[in-house]
């Protein structure tokens, strides 16, 4: 029997409307076999962390380039733990500087790419490190 795929849910939360880079990592992801939905521009943490409860989510990949990460992550990390869904990892990327990498890992967010990180490296994590919770 085939290994099932994880599933990720890719998110742009707040008001930032840049979405090429997280396109870009839902195709690379999507090439590596895991099964990503795509949430669009403009999540509320709210809608993300709805929408990976539904879709049974194994991880959230989150992409913040506005400047306002520190928020964003850590309201999901809060539902997560509100909604009893601790098991979904978070990931993301974006423009965040080193000095709040350690801080948003103390959250509980399980890794943080920068810019400039290369594709094969974020899909090479995400095979490694998010097991499908939802095979049966």
């Amino acid at each position: 029997m085939a290994e099932s795929a994880a599933r990720v849910i890719v998110a742009k939360p707040g008001l930032d409307g840049h979405d090429r880079g997280v396109k870009i990592v839902a195709r690379v992801l999507r090439d590596a076999g895991v099964e990503v939905i795509y949430t669009g521009l403009r999540q509320t943490p709210e809608m993300i962390v709805a929408a990976a409860l539904q879709e049974d989510a194994d991880a959230i990949g989150l992409s913040v380039l506005s400047g306002a990460h520190m928020t964003m992550f850590g309201r999901v990390m809060e539902l997560l733990r509100e909604n009893d869904a601790t098991d979904i990892r978070v990931f993301g990327g974006g423009i965040i500087p080193d000095s709040d990498i350690a801080e948003l890992e103390a959250m509980g967010v399980a890794r943080i790419f920068t810019p400039g990180a290369p594709t094969a490296e974020i899909a090479e994590w995400v095979r490694e490190n998010i097991r499908p919770a939802h095979a049966a």
